[in-house]
């Protein structure tokens, strides 16, 4: 089991890029953090989520 944004997933197995994109991120706009270390975006898919894995998702938002 991985925890994604503190809810449980079962999706061990991808890679972090292929998770970003099918749950409707734009990895261009989001920061990841895996095991409390930032991954870079061009490690993203070569990062393969592992059980146990506890990750954050930071997205980007603009105002004004």
């Amino acid at each position: 089991m991985v925890k994604i944004n503190g809810e449980e997933k079962e999706i061990a197995g991808k890679n972090l890029l292929e998770y970003l994109k099918e749950a409707g991120f734009e990895p261009e706009r989001v920061v990841v953090e895996r095991n409390l270390d930032i991954i870079p975006k061009d490690e993203l898919g070569n990062t393969i989520i592992q059980d146990e894995d506890v990750i954050e998702v930071l997205r980007f938002v603009g105002g004004g």
